[in-house]
């Protein structure tokens, strides 16, 4: 069984180095002699040295005692996770000094700051913050470690993380939190989940539906759904070189989907949880489908293959068909879906798609409380038709290629029943370059803001 990470603040420490946090302009007010609560020694050094106050910029100072202090200039525009620029402190436990706005985010942003992968190539030790006064450290940590899971799973090449591998890291989370968990593979796949079995049956790496079920005894019931695509070649529409290099995060969604598991798991929500990961390699062999054939789905749908590198909804499809059966209060699903969606909104801002819009309006402000932002795309209804087939019910890419994630959100709606509140995320799972508590690489997007949303509409189980 692998081991999980966890991301942690240090222990109460009397020896901590101070960190004194102070927004720019009470940094220059103090600078120009305006007073202020700052320590004299970290003003008379800033003066010195030119010190310029900018966001995430700090200074090491000496205490008129002997020990060191440091001096960290805020965001004034109010950046959530803008302690995570502390992370490029040498190591040391270190703890803060004055008021902050969002605390518990904030400390978030400092451990979500201190991740590396370090599978690999080591990892230089970085600083160790005490949790905030205030702040409910096992809550922060249990989020952090759950986003580190999904990054980790996001980071690591297609040759150490395959359907096997994928599948153990969900048995050890179902291990950790009591949860149950099945998995189809073989005959019964093929048998009552014939997409996910068609897109995986060109590897030698078996495909499956990894299922896990937690609380199902609860009257509410809640289903995520992750897109598991450990590698995508394109199969036999295989795909160019430049865009085939960071295709081992195309399990981001699964990765994320067992990411917002884990923390609804460890808060110990008060809903019936079912996660479901169809988990593939989209291979190029004798054995991999082909543009033009034909499959039927878990749903009854056939569906005419347009395109081989368009299984990630196929994969979908039959999961989302079987969570549906289930009549969840909500459904969602994550799944690093499209290329048009980043054209469209760039790395940073994944789109999402509901037609509930009670569900969109909460989805947004979860969004934006949680520092975990998306932007909501339509189900144009008028671009339905163009899924159509000749000779099938659908086909999974019609020509023509414009409103690419608009268009696979409207295949995914086909395997979902009216009156069903489902959401879907078109995710990247991919930090392109670093920012304050995201280190550039794997990321869970859109898993913290699911979190968030079940707690609100969940709540917390009551202790018996």
């Amino acid at each position: 069984m692998p081991e999980l990470p966890e991301l942690t603040f240090a222990g109460d420490d009397a020896t901590a180095t101070p960190v004194w946090i102070a927004p720019a302009a009470t940094i220059k007010a103090a600078l120009a002699g305006e007073g202020g609560d700052l320590p004299a020694e970290a003003v008379a050094l800033a003066r010195a040295s030119g010190f310029e106050p900018r966001a995430g910029k700090h200074l090491f100072f000496v205490q008129a005692s002997g020990a060191a202090g440091v001096l960290f200039c805020l965001d004034e525009d109010g950046e959530p996770f803008q302690l995570g620029a502390l992370s490029g402190l040498p190591e040391g436990v270190y703890r803060l000094v004055g008021s902050l706005d969002k605390a518990a985010l904030a400390a978030l942003g400092f451990l979500l700051g201190s991740y590396r992968f370090s599978r690999y190539k080591s990892a230089k030790p970085g600083p160790r913050l005490v949790a905030p006064e205030g702040v409910l450290r096992a809550e922060v940590e249990a989020e952090a470690s759950a986003v580190a899971l999904a990054r980790d799973l996001v980071n690591t090449p297609a040759n150490d993380l395959g359907p096997d591998e994928l599948e153990s890291f969900a048995r050890a989370v179902a291990e950790k939190f009591g949860a149950a968990i099945n998995v189809v593979k073989g005959e019964a796949l093929e048998r009552d989940f014939p997409l996910i079995y068609a897109v995986g049956k060109g590897s030698p790496r078996a495909p499956r539906l990894v299922e896990l079920r937690w609380k199902p005894e609860r009257a509410q019931k809640l289903a995520l759904v992750g897109k598991g695509v450990c590698f995508d070649s394109g199969g036999l529409d295989i795909k160019p070189e430049s865009a085939m290099g960071l295709m081992k995060k195309d399990m981001g969604g699964a990765a994320a989907a067992l990411a917002a598991s884990a923390m609804i798991m460890a808060a110990n929500l008060d809903v019936s949880l079912r996660l479901l990961l169809p988990i593939v390699e989209n291979s190029v062999s004798g054995e991999a489908f082909r543009p033009g054939d034909i499959y039927p789905s878990r749903k009854g749908l056939t569906v005419e293959i347009g395109n081989t590198d368009a299984e990630g909804r196929l994969i979908l499809a039959d999961a989302l068909a079987l969570a549906d059966e289930d009549k969840p209060d909500l459904l969602v699903d994550f799944a690093t879906l499209t290329g048009a969606a980043r054209v469209a909104l760039g790395p940073d801002l994944p789109p999402f798609y509901t037609e509930d819009e009670a569900l969109a309006e909460a989805i947004a402000r979860h969004g934006a409380q949680s520092n975990d932002p998306v932007w909501r795309l339509p189900l144009w209804k008028a671009y339905e038709s163009k899924l159509d087939g000749k000779i099938a019910d659908l086909n999974n890419a019609p020509a023509g290629g414009m409103a690419g994630s608009i268009m696979a959100a409207l295949f995914l709606k086909r395997f979902v029943s009216p009156g069903v509140s489902w959401a879907h995320f078109d995710i990247y799972a991919w930090n392109p370059a670093a920012r304050p508590g995201r280190p550039e690489g794997g990321e869970a997007q859109a898993a913290r803001l699911i979190y968030s949303l079940a707690r609100e509409k969940f709540g917390l189980a009551k202790l018996s």
